[in-house]
This record gives structure tokens, sequence and C-alpha cells, in this order.
């Protein structure tokens, strides 16, 4: 594009280690080209406060591949779509609005975004473009969830950081005799915990693909226990859940949030040590996974992304987002990108393995 162009870029959702590559990657393409890169604070909020728009030039990046977090900061509350507005009575209700936003984005002169976030952050960047936003988004969730995309950036250092955990938990579960519950995130898959779980040697793994028996769960802990190293590591992802029961939720949807999902690691430890008589101990991992220095794959992965976002708004391939299919980095459709999530699929090769080696999944 030969004519001036400004270009936007925000970070929405749950935070994931590279969004800081990503946003380094887009604004140093874009500057590249002679563009001018400007941020938006906060998810979509900043197009609505006077404080919301930063100019990002090179020095706004320098140094920041490796670091956690976002500089921009995100948000999981304010859907655009469904705004939360507290009426008289003190009830609220949720409103539309994205006109609005459309109107603040023309307003402060703004041709593209680069919206950078998980299912929920591009189901509003698809929506946003069906109503006329000219975006792209970037693929970002640690739970690895995007059917559209091999793999989403953050998820293998998430994976680090709780195969990390799950390694120190050994020796002071083996030194008490205990079982030690971890539970990690995963509300709706259990990539994480099943990665992280044949990495750290579980003897237990749960996810929300299996429903478990908490029963059998109890039974094989037992056996592991008393024949093997007389101690045992289980893995709960978040969201798994018993047969014929519901995900552990301990705080409901509401307007302008999802459901808080967690309190699995207590309920089950509780159970493994009133059935087995076994001490039993519980760890949330929470949101460790979420922070600290992304990896050099996760760096890579990122950098990737946000250079080749940037070449599809040169393109005005508008209403699409980066994937990474096999090696290559490619656009997709984000109508498409957001239909399914991506499940485990429990009769995969990852969970095969697992069951090879002993591993119980509570089936």
């Amino acid at each position: 594009m030969s004519r001036p162009f400004r270009l936007a870029v925000n970070t929405g959702g749950g935070d994931a280690p590279g969004l800081n590559a990503v946003i380094r990657a887009v604004v140093l393409s874009a500057l590249n080209r002679g563009w001018e890169v400007v941020g938006i604070r906060r998810g979509y909020e900043g197009l609505w406060k006077g404080d919301g728009l930063i100019p990002l030039d090179r020095g706004s990046v320098r140094g920041i591949t490796h670091l956690g977090g976002t500089i921009l900061g995100t948000t999981n509350r304010g859907n655009p779509l469904r705004w939360p507005r507290t009426l008289a009575d003190g009830s609220t209700e949720e409103v539309d609005r994205s006109p609005e936003l459309i109107a603040a984005f023309h307003k402060h002169g703004l041709d593209a975004l680069i919206a950078i976030g998980g299912d929920g952050s591009l189901r509003i960047a698809s929506e946003l473009h069906a109503r006329g936003l000219p975006v792209v988004g970037v693929p970002k969730t640690i739970d690895n969830d995007l059917a559209a995309t091999r793999v989403t950036f953050g998820f293998h250092t998430a994976v680090q950081t709780a195969s990390d955990a799950i390694d120190k938990l050994h020796s002071t579960a083996k030194a008490h005799s205990r079982v030690m519950v971890v539970e990690l995130m995963g509300r709706h898959t259990g990539w994480i915990a099943l990665y992280a779980g044949l990495a750290g040697s579980a003897s237990t793994i749960l996810i929300p693909e299996i429903p478990f028996e908490i029963d059998r769960v109890c039974e094989r802990l037992r056996a592991e226990v008393d024949d093997g190293p007389g101690y045992a590591i289980v893995v709960v992802a978040e969201g798994a859940a018993p047969k014929g029961g519901d995900p552990s939720i301990i705080e409901p949807e509401r307007a302008g949030s999802s459901s808080r999902y967690g309190g699995l690691a207590d309920r089950v430890a509780g159970k493994i040590q009133e059935s087995t008589g076994i001490e039993t101990r519980a760890l949330v991992l929470g949101h460790l996974q979420r922070g600290g220095q992304p990896t050099a794959y996760d760096r890579l992965l990122s950098l990737r992304f946000g250079v080749a976002a940037v070449d599809l708004v040169d393109q005005e391939s508008f209403g699409c987002m980066v994937a990474l299919d096999l090696d290559e980095v490619r656009a997709v459709p984000l109508q498409k990108a957001v239909e399914d999530l991506k499940r485990v699929p429990v009769d995969g090769d990852v969970v095969r393995t697992a069951r090879r080696l002993g591993i119980d999944f509570g089936d």
C-alpha cells in the first residue's frame, strides 16, 4: 500500500507467553513498510477511553520478545457485542456496542486491526469483521484448542511450566508417601493436562474428553501406591468431569464474563483420601501457566504469526486468521477458524501412548 497506513493491534482474553513477541513482529514489520502503528489498551476498551491508544515505535518493542504478559494489557471481560450495562434497579443487561466501537475505530483514523486472541476474542473479531471492521486475527491460547491451527503460541510454555511443577512434586510425594493431585488449566479441552501429565510421569490423567469414574481412579491408585513406588501423581484438567456429572464450576456465567472453573483437585483429592486412606494433597497451578518467559518455540511461532498477520493486512485479506499448517503459516477464514474447538482425540497417538505406559484416564 503506497498510501499512509495506520495499523492498530490489540490483545484480548487471557494472557499467554508470546504475546509481546507477536506485538514486536507486527510493529517492526509494519514500520518497515512505512506504516504507523498504534496499540489498543485492554482489548477493545482503549477505543472508548482517552488513554486507550498508544503509539508503537521501535523503542516501544525493543527487548520484549522474551517477556511474558503483554505491554498493551488485556481483559477477558467487556465483550463489545455483549457489553454489560447496569440498570436503575441494579439488574444487568447486555447491549451491543459494536456500532459505537467501529465508529471510534474510524474516528481515530485507523485503517486495519490485528486482533491477537483465543477462541472468544477471535469470535468477537469475526463478528466485528462481519459488521465492516477490517481485521486480521492471530491465534493465542495456552489451551491449544483452536481447530484451524496445528498449535497456538503459549501452549508449549504452559506445558513446560506444568511439567516442571510436576517434576518437583515427585520428590515431596515420595518423601511422604502421598498422592498429589495437580489441577491444570483446560476448561473444555485437556491438551495441557495430557501433555504435561505424560511428560511428568503422572499415574492418572483426567481430561474433559474422557469422563472418569472416581471409584475406578481410587482403585487404580490404591494398587499403584501399594505395589509401586509408594506414592502417585494425579493430573486433572479443570474442566474434567465424572461420567454422568458436570464440571466443577465455582462462579457461574454472568453478564460480560464466562463461567469460572475450579475446585476439581480438592474434590478428587478428598475422595481419594476418603476411599483409600492414603494421605492426599491438592495443588492448583493456576495462572503460573500463563506467566513467565515464553519458550524458544513459542517465541519463534509468535514472531512468524506477527509477520504473517501484517502480510495479510498488506494484501487486504481481512477476515482471516494466521494459522500453522504443518510447517507453514497460512491464512484461514476467521469464521471457519472459530467454528469448532480442537479437542484431544481420545483414540489418538498421545492418549494411546499414555495408556500403553499404564497411565489411567479413569474410564
